[in-house]
């Protein structure tokens, strides 16, 4: 089955390719007139109401076209850091374009609770259905940027199973293994495709 991803994130498309082509999907990255929707993101206390809102308008784009028949795959994802009551959570693309890596760590100095989690919701519409699932990674925030691969949050996000290594110092096969958004992915699979009795 193909899903079509709306998204501008080129590393989200290659970490969705990596986790649902072994599951039977073709995952590609949406262009309607050879380009990626841009797709507002609305402010709201909840990543499960932005990838909703954001599903249904990338819906209302492929009606009409070609895509109309095709599972839509959306993704939203933050980063919620629990000394600092979820922040920066539904705002997290935000706060990085803003104040970057460096910033989240100057909020934190001298943190001594450093637990958080990063949460993704997928949203997939099919035959006129909406569905969605969510995935959670529980770890703490690094001290220091570490790591050179991944993106986003990755180098300053220790998973608390990777031994001490932040998202951006594991291989992406393991990243996809324990990453919200394996979770979320895998359990859109099961939505879209479910095991046989």
């Amino acid at each position: 089955m193909r899903v079509l991803f709306v998204t501008g994130n080129q590393n989200k498309v290659a970490e969705a390719y990596g986790i649902l082509s072994p599951l039977g999907f073709y995952v590609e990255q949406l262009f309607i007139g050879g380009k990626a929707p841009n797709l507002v993101e609305p402010q709201a206390e909840e990543i499960e109401e932005i990838a909703k809102y954001k599903l249904e308008q990338a819906v209302s784009l492929t009606m009409g076209t070609e895509f109309e028949n095709e599972a839509v795959l959306v993704e939203d994802s933050g980063l919620f850091i629990d000394s600092l009551s979820g922040f920066p959570g539904p705002y997290s693309s935000f706060v990085k374009e803003t104040i970057g890596l460096s910033g989240i760590l100057s909020l934190m100095s001298g943190e001594t609770d450093r637990g958080a989690e990063f949460r993704a919701v997928a949203a997939v519409h099919f035959k006129g259905k909406i569905m969605t699932c969510t995935g959670v990674c529980r770890g703490f925030v690094s001290e220091n940027i570490s790591g050179d691969s991944g993106f986003g949050y990755d180098p300053i996000f220790i998973p608390e199973e990777a031994n001490g290594r932040t998202c951006a110092q594991l291989s992406p096969l393991e990243k996809s293994s324990i990453s919200h958004r394996g979770f979320a992915l895998k359990g859109v699979s099961e939505l879209l495709n479910p095991p046989s009795k």
